[in-house]
């Protein structure tokens, strides 16, 4: 690869990585049930779940946060 394309490479992969982390600071919420951080992706694009699944998996590694599309359905309430 010569010096040009290498650049490019690590441009795109900022880039990718850039955007990651501005879906995270604006994505994430506590879940009131069990306290724990989840990075909740539109449900209307689920097409970035899988634009940034690998970036998540490290995420969720690292750090232990998890992630879904849509919003948390909350249990219904109980019948008396």
């Amino acid at each position: 690869m010569t010096k040009r394309s290498i650049s490019i490479v690590i441009v795109v992969l900022a880039l990718y990585a850039g955007s990651y982390l501005v879906l995270r600071a604006r994505c994430v919420e506590v879940w009131a049930r069990d306290r724990r951080p989840y990075l909740i992706v539109p449900s209307g694009s689920p097409w970035l779940y899988y634009l940034y699944r690998p970036l998540m998996y490290l995420d969720g590694a690292i750090t232990g946060l998890r992630f879904h599309i849509g919003p948390h359905r909350e249990a219904p309430p109980a019948r008396a």
